[in-house]
């Protein structure tokens, strides 16, 4: 595979060349189409001559690259290039060797940072992708993953990154779930946060002054703003998400602490896996583990408390005990 400067633009580039039916590309013309592309990218990118252009082509061509169905049509002393296959583009090939090499090869050196603090993601990483490129040579599936392949917006993610990287301000078409229609919210993003499976976007919304999140999956559209980027609401989120489980943090709200008591049977789930960091023990018996958590009381707690059943027990404070009551009678109201 080439080595050579931004070789991926000019595959990508020369793809959507030999894919375009609209257009007769000729030599001449695939050369101005990746030199164009790479002075876009890079502007002092003194291109390619039309040497590496064949070469490129060839590497195409080739089962170390994609094996492309590459036809050159005759016409006159002239040819044009273009996919026999219409349907056919490299994005929807797996990896070929070269890739999966050098994907292996970021791997190993993520494998440097396995066990450092900060760095946990990286024991899921791997295997994640081990299992989603085929990396190993596999006899059976050994991993699963907690995924929702059908999860809308998560599209957006790349483009929103980059935003808040870029510190650029974003115009966002969303439609929540209380509206029939959608709205255009200028938005100054700041952070991405996946919880249960999904992606929410926190930042400043124009129309109020405090953090505000919206669901990737309410997101209908985005596009770039030429309004100044606002600041004014950034904050620490390692130290934001500290008080509360999930995204939301209702306004004008104190850390409260919740005393919890859980069955036996629930207590090694609960005690191997805290519902926060604060959790501390109070209490142990035969028959109960009682603990507590720092946080401030929000919906997401609230739902979290109800999926054990009557495995977990609220104690305190009795403005919560009194919320989950309010909602197990509701719930049995509905079966009545």
């Amino acid at each position: 595979m080439s080595t050579n400067k931004h070789a991926i633009i000019r595959y990508q580039t020369l793809d959507k060349c030999f894919s375009n039916k609209g257009k007769r590309y000729y030599i001449e013309d695939l050369l101005e189409a990746c030199n164009t592309a790479l002075y876009n990218f890079d502007s002092t990118s003194n291109g390619i001559k039309k040497r590496q252009l064949y070469d490129d082509i060839k590497f195409m061509e080739s089962e170390q690259g994609w094996s492309i169905p590459l036809e050159k049509v005759k016409d006159g002393r002239r040819a044009f290039y273009r996919y026999e296959d219409e349907t056919f583009s490299i994005n929807n090939q797996p990896l070929n060797d070269a890739e999966a090499d050098q994907l292996k090869s970021a791997m190993l050196v993520l494998t440097r940072f396995k066990g450092l603090p900060q760095f946990e993601w990286v024991n899921e990483l791997i295997p994640k992708l081990d299992k989603t490129f085929n990396l190993y040579a596999k006899d059976q599936e050994i991993i699963s993953f907690d995924t929702n392949q059908f999860l809308i917006g998560t599209e957006f993610i790349t483009p929103l990154f980059k935003a808040i990287q870029n510190k650029q301000t974003l115009l966002i078409e969303y439609k929540s779930f209380k509206s029939e229609i959608s709205q255009h919210i200028v938005f100054h993003a700041y952070h991405l946060k996946q919880y249960n499976n999904r992606w929410f976007l926190f930042g400043k919304h124009n129309d109020y002054n405090n953090l505000t999140n919206l669901a990737l999956d309410r997101v209908q559209s985005i596009e770039q703003s030429s309004e100044n980027f606002d600041e004014s609401q950034l904050v620490d989120f390692d130290e934001y998400f500290d008080d509360f489980i999930g995204v939301t943090k209702p306004i004008n709200t104190e850390i409260t602490k919740v005393i919890l008591n859980a069955t036996a049977e629930l207590a090694p789930y609960i005690i191997t896996k805290p519902l926060h960091g604060s959790q501390r023990k109070v209490n142990v018996s035969e028959n109960s583990f009682t603990f507590s958590i720092d946080v401030i009381p929000n919906y997401e707690l609230k739902k979290l408390l109800l999926s054990f059943g009557n495995a977990i027990t609220v104690l305190e404070p009795l403005f919560l005990r009194n919320e989950i009551v309010e909602i197990l009678n509701k719930n049995i109201n509905n079966y009545n």
